[in-house]
């Protein structure tokens, strides 16, 4: 959530639908991506894209996750007052509007979305792991807890 409050400028409730399912499918993809076919996929997607396997969930699962990102930035776009940014996606909307006339600005709704996904799922990732591993850590020797 924390993470969220950065990048989406808002927290979301722990019950919540749309978030508990964007964290499943979330860690349905750290699963998937350890699969053959899913990174046989990264060396030759042409190919790969004609097979099954548990790489085409795992794409599936990324486009889901990137519609959820761009109904975010859809709403922020509605609701952007540039004099006052609320989060990282504000801030990258305004960088937007200022780069509006440069033909080859970098700066697009698209690369926002993958963006935000990208520390999204670099942030939550690398914690969630960090916890899981202290916490593993902690049980195997609770004398150093003490």
């Amino acid at each position: 959530n924390i993470i969220c409050s950065i990048i989406f400028g808002d927290r979301f409730d722990y019950e919540d639908k749309k978030f508990r399912t964007l964290i499943e499918l979330i860690n349905e993809n750290n699963k998937l991506q350890s699969a053959i076919q899913t990174q046989l996929y990264n060396f030759f997607p042409a190919v790969m894209d004609f097979l099954p396997g548990p790489h085409k969930k795992l794409i599936k699962n990324t486009e889901k996750v990137d519609q959820f990102t761009l109904e975010i930035i859809a709403e922020h776009q509605k609701t952007l007052d540039p004099t006052c940014p609320r989060d990282f996606i504000d801030a990258f909307l305004n960088k937007m509007e200022q780069e509006k006339g440069n033909g080859h600005s970098e700066f697009t709704v698209e690369t926002l979305s993958r963006t935000t996904l990208d520390l999204f799922f670099a942030g939550t990732g690398t914690t969630s792991t960090t916890l899981r591993h202290g916490i593993l850590i902690l049980q195997k020797y609770p004398e150093i807890v003490g």
